[in-house]
Parts: C-alpha cells; sequence; structure tokens
C-alpha cells in the first residue's frame, strides 16, 4: 500500500516557537517606540493566530500598523535565525516516529511560514533527513495579499503524479485537518500537554505523536 503522510511544522512536530514570537514581537515593539508588550502567557492565548493579529490583539493602532509590525518581526527573524529559533525542540518521539513512518512511506510537511524561515527551522530541529528538497513546503499565509493555501500545495503535489491509496493528515489546527477535503484520509488533531484542542472535527485527537504508529 503506498501511504503518504502530511505533516504541519509550527504546534506539530515543533515545540517552543510560541515563546520565540512572544520575544521578537516584543523587540519590534520597542523598536517602534511603544512600551506595550506581550507576556509568554500571551502567546499561549494567541497561539495559532497570524502574526499580525498579535498586534491588532495588544494595541489599538489599526490593520496596517499590525502589518508594518509583522513584516518587521520577519525581517527580524530571518536576520537572526538565532533569536528566531532560541527555545525551539522538537515535539517529543518526533524523530522516533519520523523514523518508523519513513522505513515504509512518504512524508511531506506542509508549513504557513516563509520559505527562508522553513529552510531554517527545519535544519535546526533536524527534520531536514525526512524532509528533503522537494518535501517540505512553506505556503507564507501572513502575507498581505496571500491566496495560497496547504490545501493548493497539497492539491499540487498529488497532481504531480503522487499517487496514494491513503493520506494521514496531522497538525494543530482546523485549516489542516479540512485538508481531507483535498484528499480525504484520516486527520489527527495534535496538541501539546497546556494547550486546548483548537475546535474542529479531526478523526482522532492526540497528545502523543507515538499514538500514529498504529495507522503503520
Amino acid at each position: 500500500m503506498r501511504k503518504l503522510f502530511v505533516w504541519d511544522l509550527h504546534g506539530t512536530l515543533e515545540w517552543g516557537n510560541h515563546r520565540a514570537v512572544i520575544d521578537i514581537s516584543n523587540e519590534v515593539l520597542g523598536s517602534f517606540g511603544y512600551t506595550e508588550r506581550f507576556t509568554h502567557e500571551n502567546g499561549i492565548t494567541l497561539y495559532g493566530k497570524k502574526w499580525y493579529e498579535y498586534f491588532t490583539w495588544l494595541l489599538d493602532d489599526g490593520y496596517e500598523r499590525a502589518m508594518q509590525l509583522q513584516e518587521a518581526c520577519f525581517e527580524l527573524s530571518e536576520s537572526n535565525p538565532n533569536m528566531q529559533c532560541h527555545g525551539i525542540a522538537p515535539t517529543p518521539h518526533a524523530f522516533q516516529v519520523l523514523a518508523a513512518i519513513n522505513n515504509k512511506y512518504d512524508q511531506i510537511l506542509i508549513s504557513n511560514t516563509r520559505p527562508a524561515t522553513l529552510a531554517t527551522f527545519v535544519k535546526v530541529l533536524g527534520l531536514d533527513e525526512f524532509f528533503p528538497e522537494g518535501m517540505a513546503f512553506a505556503v507564507d499565509q501572513h502575507s498581505r495579499d496571500a491566496q495560497r493555501t496547504k490545501a493548493n500545495v497539497l492539491a499540487e503535489f498529488l497532481d504531480d503524479g503522487h499517487d496514494y491509496d491513503e493520506i494521514v493528515i496531522v497538525g494543530d489546527s482546523p485549516s489542516d485537518m479540512r485538508l481531507k477535503e483535498v484528499c480525504g484520509g484520516s486527520s489527527y488533531l495534535f496538541t501539546h500537554p497546556g494547550f486546548e484542542f483548537r475546535e474542529c472535527e479531526p478523526d482522532h485527537r492526540i497528545r502523543d505523536l507515538r499514538e500514529l504508529l498504529v495507522a503503520l
């Protein structure tokens, strides 16, 4: 049987990025002259939102300023990879599960982040052995006029001569779970301990990636 696993990155295969997002956001707020600051508890509350939405939540300066702050955050994170990757780590048991899948099936990574930052995250997390070139895709959903979605990327990948009997989707968001509309299969909603499951209708809810091993 030909089977494909479709992975999300942040909050699924990675842990800790929510803290780096807060640190970068606060650095940018200071550079723009703001006295307001996020707390790391805010990072848990706001987790899963687009970066500009953090700023519309904190400030009363409108969408345009929030987009400016978001762009500054991306520029800072891309110019300072150490700050961007500070404190992040692979999700517990990620390597064990990815290696087990790699022995039998294909897997791809689709992230909403930018191409440059995705490449950095994949390398720093040590995930490049599982997602080589052509198997990790950055959607860049944060741009002002973003039209491309994870669903578009998955559909294009499958249309490009990739045929599977079964597809398994693993992510932490409703948009990940909606990838079933593209390809069918089964969906696993993952959430780290301490975070609430986000509102959607997956086939399975898991807090330990090893639960995926039953799908092999």
